[in-house]
């Protein structure tokens, strides 16, 4: 049995979660059964996301729909009341085969499913796929997002479509006319993912204004009257022609309501603008306390005082609304009766929430954007509300704000060769190349909220649908419960047992909650940005190298990723889990090419995200979205690791080492050069996950055959480079080197190797390659000389790399290297060009800076780089873990 609990606030408007389960102790095909706290069924549709290599089942997922949240749920292998086996839908079906979905369902009158515990239909109906929650009908088709929404019997909402702005030139600086282009989306290919009977999934394909390809996601749940809504786009434009000025989902609403019973409601900072479109407060004449009360919590004013009733023509009605967020700091608002008159201010505010109403008593359509202000500059806007037909769109690039810039920052300098780039790498750290610095390819995901209902709701659940937008409900096991599964490799719970312990896990809390403050501080928002963290710091001018280089965006250098991950599964904590979602949110999405001839690879730090020359899986990286995917199933997630299913391939598109080589290579189907560190790593997290995820043969036999041959070549590990022939996916075995780079195991390779010792599968060689490697790394230069005859060089990050030497310690039983790990990690002797200055701080502390010298005040920590963080996090959480016992004798 697996106890539930919420991940922060309740879901009630269905929820997808992931349980991982121990090896061999579940079957394909076994039905699972869900109660709540006081052993109530109910309703689970279940499905297998991962498989164990010996067949049994790894990771399952499960949702159930629309219902009132018990405060925890009990989730267990076993028969229920009743269960069905659908076959998966056409198209692209779920990863491993069939479902397990429980149909205890619940009906109203004549056989109706009620609103709570109803199943979620999928039908087609001619060309239209029409998908029933049993509150809300969504009907499907004619090239747009939807058709028509209805509630019951009523339509209330018509053709949800996506919009976009486009000029052929920036925004002038000092203002000026640019021509813009509208288009609206067109939607070339409909794929239902799942058809119920709890939760459907329908993803839409297709251009917005025939150059920028959308996937649309929607997510229905029983009994539900909300839809979350996906919205991914690729970016596939010319950035010196192509300037994208706005970019939105519009519904149009049906207005059936006098105006004075029309309501408009726009999210602020905690609370809610609340308008009627005809107002019956402050007037001259009082319409009476029942009519105000009604209008205000959004109720129908009744019959009016004939004084009031007489002259409504003479009272305005306000036709359009916007509230625009054009920046982490601020929004406005304003509206006005009609085009061609002017607009009224209303009091503006910091951060709204970005959430809105339209409609009226007898119905309306609520609308937001989660993360409203983190993702700016977007808009809410309500147009016509005096009319038959309302307009609400949401905005997820403002046409308020300039137009979506994406030429590269500078003009190269000069830098036209690789001798010249090469300069500029020792003193930008910039890795410039010319026309490398292309956004072609880069995307970004957005969810958003549409939520159909038969009347004004309540400033309450306004506010509490608002809430459950920007943190929506997540059913998570306890990090003991998915410890006992085995999954994710080496990580263990919080251990404060000794002092020495407390001061490592209070040192784990300080480097997350200094990154959560510096985001705020230094305003780490945009539409392109958030999610993503700064490399390093410059204590001179007392904030972080944003526009030096390869110092300013991290773009999952040396993996902070899988630092959050391990560091959310170990303590459960919700904060952690959220920004570790928002991190992989951008960097599977902004830091990578989904398209192009760089599909598939990640760039690495820079000024701008797409920025630096350096193509490399080791930032798109599969183990790095893992984690997301199979704690909540996100489809969106699995694409990613999808796009990695021939990873091999990508070396053909570019030499990561083409700078630096000293000897003659092009890429060569047949003996592509990869690094047994950060390529090899990135290859055997994409292969294991495609083989878990899809029963992929070709992927496992890649897999275990270059496990293999690393462990048949003369120096192993050691090698550094291996030459890979794409037909056969081997490796060449015969090349006799030694070649060691300090950033070999820092993009997830020790925690990757660790997973598939762990998973025994009977590869001779391997594990004995990977353990000497990880004695040798930090050993003394005696001991290398003597067991490989010849001291390694390139030896640096030392903290980072004790993990390795504990790793070694942990398998082989010896307290002397343990010992030695231990020293390693808290002195970094011998590594001082390298050095990691968090293992020199004595005093982890925050320094106050205020005064003229800075914008704002801020508290800084100038000792921290997120190198340094994201590999002493990992180093101390491996450590712990291996060698907690022998902490004390370091």
């Amino acid at each position: 049995m697996t106890e539930l609990r919420w991940l922060d606030r309740p879901g009630e408007q269905g929820v997808t979660w992931g349980v991982p389960w121990p090896r061999g102790t579940v079957e394909r095909g076994t039905p699972f059964a869900l109660a709540d706290g006081d052993g109530r069924r109910v309703p689970v549709q279940s499905w297998v996301t991962a498989t164990w290599p010996d067949g049994s089942v790894k990771w399952t997922a499960h949702a159930i729909g629309a219902r009132p949240a018990a405060k925890e749920y009990r989730l267990e292998p076993g028969a229920p009341a009743a269960n069905e086996h659908r076959p998966e839908p056409g198209g692209a079906p779920m990863a491993l085969g069939d479902q397990v979905a429980t149909t205890e369902y619940q009906s109203g009158p004549d056989g109706v499913p009620t609103a709570r515990g109803g199943a979620v239909t999928v039908t087609h109906e001619g060309r239209d796929l029409v998908v029933d929650t049993g509150v809300v009908t969504w009907r499907i088709g004619g090239g747009s997002v939807a058709r028509s929404i209805s509630r019951g019997s009523r339509e209330i909402v018509r053709d949800v479509r996506l919009i976009s702005l486009r000029q052929a030139e920036p925004t002038p600086d000092e203002g000026g006319h640019v021509a813009r282009e509208q288009a609206e989306g067109v939607v070339e290919s409909v794929t239902v993912e799942q058809d119920g009977p709890v939760r459907a999934v329908v993803r839409l394909e297709g251009r917005h204004g025939g150059w920028l390809p959308f996937t649309v996601r929607l997510y229905f749940y029983a009994g539900a009257e909300q839809v979350r809504v996906l919205h991914t786009f690729i970016w596939d434009g010319d950035p010196e022609r192509d300037f994208l000025a706005g970019l939105g989902l519009r519904a149009d609403v049906i207005m059936r309501d006098e105006p004075h019973d029309r309501h408009v409601r726009l999210a602020g900072s905690d609370g809610f603008l609340t308008e009627a479109v005809r107002g019956l407060t402050g007037l001259r004449v009082d319409p009476g306390e029942a009519a105000r009360r009604a209008q205000v919590e959004g109720r129908p004013a009744g019959e009016l005082d004939p004084e009031v009733a007489s002259r409504l023509h003479l009272i305005p009605a306000w036709n359009d609304y916007t509230l625009d967020q054009t920046s982490a700091d601020g929004y406005t608002l304003r509206k006005r009766t009609k085009e061609g008159h002017s607009w009224v201010t209303i009091p503006a505010g910091a951060r709204s929430q970005g959430y809105g109403y339209v409609g009226g008593a007898g119905g309306g359509l609520g609308f937001g954007l989660r993360d409203f202000w983190r993702l700016h500059p977007s808009r809410l806007d309500v147009r016509n509300a005096a009319g038959d037909v309302a307009t609400a769109t949401v905005w997820l690039w403002s046409p308020s704000a300039p137009a979506m810039d994406l030429r590269f920052y500078h003009d190269g300098m000069g830098q036209d060769t690789f001798e010249e780039q090469l300069e500029g790498l020792e003193i930008t750290y910039e890795d410039y190349e010319p026309g490398f610095g292309d956004p072609r390819g880069i995307a970004r995901t957005h969810e958003l909220s549409l939520r159909v209902h038969d009347a004004t709701p309540s400033a309450r659940d306004l506010a509490a649908h608002a809430a459950a937008m920007n943190e929506p409900g997540l059913l998570v096991a306890s990090p003991e419960r998915v410890r006992e599964a085995g999954v994710f490799g080496v990580w263990g719970l919080p251990d404060r047992s000794t002092p020495a312990h407390a001061e490592i896990e209070d040192r784990l809390d300080f480097l997350f909650d200094l990154y959560v403050r510096e985001r705020e501080q230094r305003r780490w928002y945009g539409f392109w940005d958030y999610g993503d963290v700064m490399h390093t710091y410059d204590g001179d001018r007392h904030t972080w190298r944003y526009d030096v280089g390869g110092y300013a965006w991290d773009n999952s250098e040396l993996s902070p990723d899988l630092w959050l991950w391990l560091q959310f599964l170990r303590t459960g904590r919700a904060d952690v889990f959220r920004f570790a979602e928002a991190m992989t949110r951008h960097t599977g999405e902004v830091d990578v090419y989904h398209l192009g001839r760089w599909k598939g690879l990640g760039s690495r730090h820079n000024v701008q995200h797409w920025g630096c020359s350096c193509k490399q899986l080791r930032i798109s990286n599969a183990a790095y979205r893992r984690f997301y995917y199979y704690l909540t199933a996100d489809e969106r997630a699995g694409d990613l690791m999808d796009e990695l299913s021939v990873p091999e391939e990508t070396f053909l598109a570019i030499d990561p080492l083409r700078k630096v080589r000293e000897d003659v290579y092009t890429p060569d189907p047949s003996a592509l050069s990869v690094g047994l560190g950060t390529d090899w790593g990135s290859l055997a997290a994409a292969w294991l996950t495609r083989w878990e995820r899809h029963g992929d043969e070709r992927a496992r036999d890649r897999l275990l055959g270059t496990m293999a041959d690393i462990g048949a070549m003369p120096r192993r590990f050691l090698s550094g480079e291996g030459r890979l022939d794409l037909d056969s996916g081997r490796f060449d075995t015969t090349r006799d080197q030694i070649s060691i780079s300090h950033l070999s195991s820092l993009f997830g390779l020790p925690e990757m190797c660790a997973e598939l010792i762990a998973l025994d599968l009977g590869v001779p060689g391997f594990e004995q390659a990977w353990l000497e490697y990880c004695r040798l790394y930090l050993a003394p230069p005696e001991q290398q000389e003597a067991e490989v005859g010849q001291r390694l060089s390139g030896i640096s990050l030392i903290q980072a790399h004790s993990r390795l030497t504990a790793y070694a310690a942990a398998r082989t039983g010896d307290a002397e290297l343990a010992a030695w790990a231990w020293r390693k990690f808290r002195l970094g002797e011998g590594d001082q060009l390298n050095r990691n200055p968090l293992q020199h701080q004595e005093n982890w502390e925050l320094t106050l800076v205020d005064g003229p010298e800075v914008p704002h005040p801020v508290h800084e920590a100038p000792f921290v780089s997120t190198n340094s963080a994201a590999q002493y996090g990992l180093a101390a959480i491996h450590n712990l873990v291996l060698i907690g016992e022998h902490l004390l004798r370091r």
